[in-house]
Parts: structure tokens; C-alpha cells; sequence
């Protein structure tokens, strides 16, 4: 099985989850998504397999969103596009098994796709 976890080691949540899925006896693949920032294509992908909107996978409360100029309104192609330019937006962590993926919301939540 390959596990990738899209990880932020500044963010509570993330270490949380890579933590939790360490201790269960699962070493993922770690991409620090903010200095290796997945293209459209993947967040498109990403999206589909999470079963979520864009909006749905981003952080609306972050600064950067608003100097984008989105709203919670935007359509889809401009707010995948911002993911791309501003990682930072993406909500963290993402984690992909199986030909699926969760939000590490609560960190828990990935054992759903293990």
C-alpha cells in the first residue's frame, strides 16, 4: 500500500496525524506540500478522491485568502488555481491510501481509507 501524507510540520493537526499513523505501524511517504506545491492536475485529483469541493479542502480564514481576492463563492477553476499559487490554502493534512484520501480532521479521520 502506498500512504503519502500532505504534511505541514508547523501545524498541530499534521504532526498529530503523521504521529498517529506512525504509532499504528505505517511509515507514509511525507510531502511538505508547501515547498513541494501540488499542481491543479493534482488538486483536481485530490478533490475528487476526498468527495469534496475546493472550497471544502481550503482555508478561508487564512489572509492570503482574501489578498486573492476569493470568496467563499469563487468558482472552482479560480480556487484550485490558488491552491497552486498559495499552498498555504490548502487544508492540512491530506492523506492518500488506497486510491483515496482525508483530511486529517481529526487526525483519526485517515484510518477511514487505511
Amino acid at each position: 500500500m502506498t500512504l503519502t501524507i500532505w504534511h505541514n510540520p508547523r501545524c498541530s493537526k499534521s504532526r498529530q496525524t503523521l504521529a498517529l499513523l506512525q504509532e499504528h505501524g505505517h511509515a507514509p511517504e511525507v510531502r511538505r506540500y508547501l515547498d513541494d506545491a501540488p499542481t491543479e492536475a493534482e488538486l483536481r485529483a485530490a478533490a475528487r478522491s476526498l468527495g469534496l469541493r475546493p472550497i471544502e479542502m481550503m482555508r478561508t480564514k487564512e489572509a492570503e485568502f482574501k489578498a486573492e481576492g476569493l470568496t467563499k463563492d469563487s468558482d472552482d477553476d479560480a480556487l484550485f488555481a490558488a491552491m497552486a499559487r498559495v499552498p498555504k490554502l490548502i487544508e492540512r493534512p491530506i492523506v492518500f491510501a488506497n486510491g483515496k484520501a482525508a483530511l486529517g480532521r481529526p487526525p483519526e479521520a485517515v484510518f477511514d481509507i487505511l
